[in-house]
């Protein structure tokens, strides 16, 4: 497997991983609830580590951009599934543009000028 395609699955999972850690924020009341604040302390520190490492293959903006799209998206989305927060077209409609938006900044890439240089450089390794 390429690195950079493991980069992009790195930071989905990192992605799925802030959904886990902004849900259990919620339910952690102030950190007052130890299990979600053991679950938040844990997906946080997990995400961020994900979101690094794949940052130095896909460049910062975009996978930052991506991170932040999916894990709000999913956050959302579970918010509806479980009915802490109201079903509405609009939202859906609204989500599924983010998630569009992701897509796309996947697809287009790098961008290379006419004398070939990358206009999207990757964050350099350390």
């Amino acid at each position: 497997m390429a690195r950079t395609t493991r980069a992009w699955i790195v930071l989905l999972v990192s992605a799925v991983l802030e959904a886990v850690w902004a849900t259990a924020l919620g339910l952690s009341h102030g950190f007052s609830e130890l299990g979600p604040t053991v679950v938040f302390a844990i997906a946080v520190t997990l995400s961020m580590i994900g979101l690094g490492w794949a940052a130095k293959q896909i460049p910062m903006g975009t996978a930052y951009a991506v991170w932040t799209g999916i894990g709000a998206a999913l956050t959302v989305t579970w918010a509806i599934a479980t009915g802490t927060e109201p079903f509405s077209v609009l939202k859906v409609i609204f989500l599924a543009g983010i998630v569009g938006a992701v897509i796309g900044l996947k697809l287009v890439g790098p961008q290379r000028s006419e004398d070939g240089a990358t206009t999207e450089e990757p964050a350099p390794q350390a």
